[in-house]
């Protein structure tokens, strides 16, 4: 058994990077080792040996074509980053980190031995893929190699002197680096408008554009949001997209650990657009030709002159979103005891044109956001009581 590159994980710890370690079919010696080293709690942070598939697809919302594979490496690297974002809130260096092995067992495999090692720090990715020799080590001298390869990856992420690999003469380590800027991180700091998160959590900068929109907080996602969604999409004849907005007119920016809350309630379920746009205007901008699926409250408050300065500048706003052709999909609300719907908002004409009702017929929920979390906060109340 090859020694423990202890130098080297000491000098890991002595930086501030904190990682999330995800693997399979090799690297727990990797673990081990990190460990043994005084100063582990100041580097690792979680670590999750993903041996059965379904743990796999279930951390990169995928069954991959090819479980041994860059690819399947790049994502599940990408994922354990965004987790270790999740747990320091942004406020160290995060690096995920990844290896996904087949190494000798009980049975003789027709296929290769090796892995892929990928190390994805928010701005770059590089992947490490090693085949090995196969016959020259037992299952335990390949778990020790590929072991250091992780260690040594980490080791060059974190800008300390990686360790020296004893390599079969058929052996090489190919290395693969890109950029690859993190968008979430991206949209947070401002240097991008939007995101697009697809149903199995994966995020692209660039995707097709919604036709409609149904925005809001979702703290939480509830019944009435999936509900208007659905009934919003009959009447329009095409998918609702939800969409988040980072930014809100009326509230503090969502921090990356908010942010990833709320995204946790999409996946697995629906797609799900982030924005910097906490104004109608500013989504018009970003999605011409767009519908935007509203609540009777959210209504009133869009034709109100107070949040324009002035009639002026409330229909100077409208000029611009009816230039890019979007409009309003209104559904009524129980307010006072009555169900309100658009026919009872006093609007200026200019404005009516933009907008058209969502028929009672086809949606009525009597409930909110508001109601669902202080259900909820009593529902954990009653919980702890009983469970006291």
């Amino acid at each position: 058994m090859m020694p423990m590159p202890q130098e080297t994980i000491t000098s890991i710890h002595q930086t501030p990077h904190r990682l999330v370690f995800e693997f399979a079919g090799a690297g727990s010696l990797a673990l081990f080792w990190l460990h043994s080293v005084p100063g582990s709690s100041r580097t690792v942070l979680e670590a999750t040996d993903r041996y059965a598939a379904a743990s796999l697809a279930d951390l990169i919302g995928a069954t991959p074509e090819k479980f041994v594979s860059a690819a399947t490496a790049r994502a599940m690297a990408e994922a354990a980053y965004r987790r270790a974002l999740r747990l320091t809130d942004g406020a160290a260096p995060c690096l995920g980190v990844a290896c996904t092995a087949a190494i000798a067992t009980d049975r003789v495999k027709r296929g290769d031995h090796g892995c892929s090692v990928a190390v994805y720090d928010g701005a770059t990715l590089r992947v490490s893929r090693l085949t090995l020799a196969k016959g020259a080590r037992d299952r335990a001298g390949e778990e020790a190699l590929i072991s250091l390869l992780i260690i040594r990856a980490i080791a060059e992420a974190c800008g300390v002197a990686p360790p020296a690999l004893a390599l079969e003469p058929s052996e090489t380590v190919e290395v693969e680096e890109e950029a690859s800027p993190d968008p979430l991180m991206l949209l947070l700091n401002g240097d991008i408008a939007a995101v697009f998160v697809g149903k199995d959590g994966r995020i692209c900068r660039e995707c097709a554009p919604p036709a409609a929109l149904l925005s809001g907080s979702f703290n939480p996602l509830h019944a009435g949001h999936e509900y208007l969604a659905q009934a919003a999409a009959v009447v329009l004849d095409t998918p609702v997209t939800f969409e988040l907005p980072v930014l809100n007119a009326d509230k503090p920016p969502l921090r990356y650990i908010e942010l990833e809350r709320r995204l946790d309630q999409f996946r697995g379920r629906y797609p799900v657009v982030l924005t910097r746009a906490p104004l109608f205007v500013q989504k018009a901008d970003l999605f011409p030709g767009c519908t935007f699926v509203i609540g009777y409250d959210t209504a009133l408050r869009i034709i109100d002159p107070r949040y324009y300065d002035g009639e002026a500048g409330r229909d100077a706003a409208f000029a611009r979103i009816a230039a890019q052709r979007c409009t309003f999909l209104v559904a009524g609300r129980v307010r006072d005891g009555i169900f309100r719907t658009l026919a009872d908002i006093d609007m200026p004409p200019a404005l009516r044109p933009l907008f058209r009702e969502l028929p009672e017929r086809l949606f009525r929920i009597d409930l909110s956001s508001t109601a669902i979390r202080n259900a909820s906060a009593a529902h954990e109340v009653t919980c702890r009581s009983d469970a006291a």
